[in-house]
Parts: structure tokens; sequence; C-alpha cells
């Protein structure tokens, strides 16, 4: 029997905590895949929707997103790792479930329907699972451990990419979703399970007390003792994942245009970027933890992320469409490992949770309207039958290439502003990645260690936030090694 104070125990934590998002990542961009049969008419087979109701599946689940994840990260808090584990696992399978059925039934009321409630649970899932991550890997291989968890999560993604067609092929568009349903049921299995051992390893830890009390503590209100860094991460976030996500829900029908590809090879393609996040994740959350210097990397991968929608905009055929999209996934897969482990780092161990949900939500808003604005861009140019149709869709792909840039400059600009913050307030983004026999208490000191010259700014800081915050003895709270 594996002790809960073992590498052995976390990983067995980290495996089923991975196993969460498994399936509704892979039922979250199914309709990307099968985007061209949504927007195929009823008599060929499709459901005649247009390219703004397609757009909109994403819109209402990023909105949706935006207004549950606070409200779902202070819960995570409040009442815990169990409750919202089954809760928002439970929310996804139901979602999912009206999806497929409203598909089924041709309904797209319906559809809207289940993208909404597959929404609230989602995002919010991810908040208690990234929660968990960092208590039980806080100190000790932090980065590598939220690398793994979104690797798995992409694996879903990756494999509803790869398969998601040819099963649609064989076994039509209905049962294709409800396909991705029994894969969200596994992720309520695994949510039963990793329930199981979060709460199990903390009691054999002494620690479900300590934490329990600490809880009692948080208020919805403790966001306002959030300081300037994190606004800024939440800000850089925004807007990387505002070029990523709005790209990807798209860019099998603009693959499909623009390179002359079959549906099957640009639902490949398009997939690209979830292929390389797949496989460096884990080992860039490893080097992040080893090397530091997050915030340095955050601007070196939002520039280097422009030349992607440079060449996707005004490079033809001659460029391979795989340049510039696994061009993207390394640049998301490092700013994946680098971006959301540095939000423990700035916020008390105590609001995690609730620091969690502001800045999905913030993502999601941004990614909602974003969303709305590519098929407004896009507007009733979706088909390419003629060459005429074709030249004015690659015109409006343009015009949304360009807004989707417009996203990294600002990423670039948030992120400088980030890191001249982060100097001036200890350095805790940049300074460099702790060893694996550095410990919790020395984690600590190493986070509150002002840089030099900066001891009087950071020491007035922590000062005021002493006199003002009810969380600041949970900076101290027990940690899990």
């Amino acid at each position: 029997m594996l002790e809960a104070n073992t590498l052995g125990y976390r990983l067995l934590v980290l495996l089923f905590n991975c196993l969460l998002t498994f399936g509704s990542y892979y039922c979250f961009d199914m309709p990307s895949v099968l985007e061209t049969t949504f927007e195929d008419s009823k008599e060929d087979g499709g459901l005649g929707l247009t390219s703004v109701q397609y757009n909109l599946l994403y819109s209402i689940y990023a909105w949706t997103n935006a207004a549950m994840v606070i409200g779902a990260g202070f819960l995570v808090d409040k009442a815990g790792n169990r409750l919202s584990l089954l809760l928002f696992s439970g929310l996804c399978l139901v979602g999912a479930s009206i999806f497929a059925l409203g598909v089924s039934l041709k309904l797209y009321p319906l559809m809207l329907c289940g993208r909404l409630i597959f929404g609230s649970g989602n995002g919010s899932l991810t908040i208690v699972q990234n929660k968990i991550t960092a208590m039980w890997f806080e100190g000790k291989e932090l980065a590598m451990a939220f690398g793994f968890t979104l690797a798995f999560s992409r694996l879903g993604s990756v494999l509803n990419f790869l398969f998601t067609e040819t099963i649609s092929d064989h076994l039509g568009l209905s049962n294709t979703l409800w396909f991705g349903c029994g894969l969200c049921g596994l992720g309520f299995l695994s949510a039963l399970t990793v329930s199981y051992l979060d709460s199990a390893g903390q009691r054999k830890l002494g620690k479900a007390g300590d934490l329990k009390s600490a809880s009692k503590k948080v208020k919805f209100t403790d966001i306002r003792f959030f300081d300037s860094r994190f606004w800024l991460l939440a800000l850089t976030i925004m807007f990387f994942y505002n070029s990523v996500f709005p790209f990807v829900a798209d860019a099998a029908s603009f693959v499909h245009m623009k390179y002359d590809k079959s549906k099957t090879a640009s639902s490949h393609i398009a997939g690209g970027v979830y292929y390389v996040s797949m496989g460096l994740s884990p080992f860039m959350g490893a080097l992040v933890d080893r090397l530091g210097g997050r915030g340095y990397l955050s601007i070196a991968c939002s520039i280097l992320t422009i030349p992607v929608f440079v060449i996707l905009a005004f490079v033809g055929k001659s460029v391979s469409p795989y340049v510039p999209v696994l061009g993207l996934g390394v640049t998301y897969s490092i700013m994946a490992a680098v971006l959301w482990p540095s939000i423990p780092l700035v916020v008390t161990p105590a609001t995690v949770g609730t620091a969690m949900g502001v800045v999905t939500s913030l993502q999601m808003i941004g990614i909602g309207l974003c969303n709305l604005c590519v098929g407004w861009l896009r507007g009733k140019y979706t088909k390419d039958s003629t060459p005429e149709e074709v030249h004015q869709n690659l015109e409006h792909w343009k015009h949304v290439m360009l807004f989707l840039l417009a996203q990294i400059v600002a990423c670039v600009a948030v992120s400088v502003v980030l890191n001249i913050v982060d100097a001036r307030t200890g350095r805790v983004l940049n300074r460099k990645g702790m060893s694996k026999g550095d410990s919790d208490e020395d984690d600590d000191e190493k986070r509150a260690l002002p840089a030099p010259g900066d001891e009087e700014v950071v020491e007035d800081n922590w000062h005021g936030r002493n006199e003002t915050s009810p969380l600041l003895a949970s900076r101290d709270s027990p940690k899990i090694n």
C-alpha cells in the first residue's frame, strides 16, 4: 500500500487527475473536426448551420465558462475538492449528452443548451484539477506536473482530430457524438477515484483539518488582495489564448480552403497544435522547473508566435500549413508550461482556486468574444464551389488572421509590463528554478525574497498585506510534500 507522503502516491493522484479532462477535451473540439458537416445543408446530411451559428457553439461555451469559473474557483476553495470534482465532471457528462441529443434531433437550441451546460462544467473542472496539482506538487516539479496534466488533456484533443472524422464516416454524426459522451463518463469515474485519493491522502498526512480551517477564512472579496502581477499574468494568458483557441476552432475549414486539403487531412493539420502540445508539455514543464525564467519565456514565446499568423495571412501555398501550425504548437506548449504554474506563485495557497477561476473567466470572456469576431469576419463566405467564392473566402480569412495577430501583439506588450513589475517586486516569476532537494519552507522564502535594491518596496508591500489581508496566515499553511 502506497504511503501518502511518497512520490508513488503523488504520481497516482496525478494519473487520475490527468484523466479528469481527457474525455471533455475530446468533446470540446469535436465541432471543429465536424465543422463542414455541421455547415452542410440538411439535404446533404448536415445540420445547415451558418458560420455565425457554428462559432456561437464555441462562444456560448466560453461565456458560460467565464460566468461560472469565478464562482467555481471560490467553491473549490470553500467547499473542497471532492464536491467540486463530482459536480463539475457530472455537468460535463450531462452537457455532452444534451449536445449529442440536439444533434441527433437536429435541434439547434438544444445543441446550444448542451454546450452551455458543458461549458459550465469543463472550465470549472480544470480549476479543481489545477488546484489538486498545485497542492500535491507545490515546490516539487510543479510545472512538470502541470505539463503532464495538459498533455493528457491534449491527448483527448489529438485523438479527436485524428479519429473523429473517420468515426463519423463509419458510425454517422450522431453516434460519433454519443461516443464522446462515453469518454466524458470515463472522466466522471476518474473524478470519483481522484476525490478518494486526495481526501484519503490529506487525512493520512494530517492536513485535512488544517486545509478545512484555511478554507473557512476564504472570502470572495479576497480577490482585492491580488497584486498587479496576478492581473498582468491573467491578461497575458487571455491575449495568448485569444489567438490559439479561435484559430483551432476554425482551422480545419481554413486549411481545407486555402491549401486544397481533404476534410480528413485538414482536421489532422488543424490538430497539429495539440499534437505538439501533448508531446512537449511535460518536458517543457520539467525544463521550466529546472531553469525558471517564466516571465522572460512569456515574452520570447509571444514574439515567436507573431510569424505564425503573418505566414497564415500573407504567404501562399509555397509554405506547408504544417510549418505555422506546428510552430504555434511549440509556443503554445511553452506558454502553457510557463503561465498556469505561475499563478500559485503570486497568490496565497488558500486562494489558488479563486485565482484560477478569475484567470479562466477572463480567458473565456476573451475567447468567446474572439470566436464571435472570427464568425463575423468570415461572414457568409463558407462555400468554395467556384474560384470567385474561394477568393472571397480567403480575403475574409486574411482579416481573421490579422485579428488573431493583433491578440499576439497585445500579449507581447502585456508580458513586457509583467516582467517590469515582477523585477520591482521580488523577481518571483524569473527566479532560477529549484532543485529537487529544495524544501517547501525554502520555496516560501524564495517566493518573498526581494531583488537587490528592492528590499524596501517589497517589505512595504508585505507589511501592507499584513495589516489588511485576512489570508496572510495562509502563506504559512501546511503544504503536502
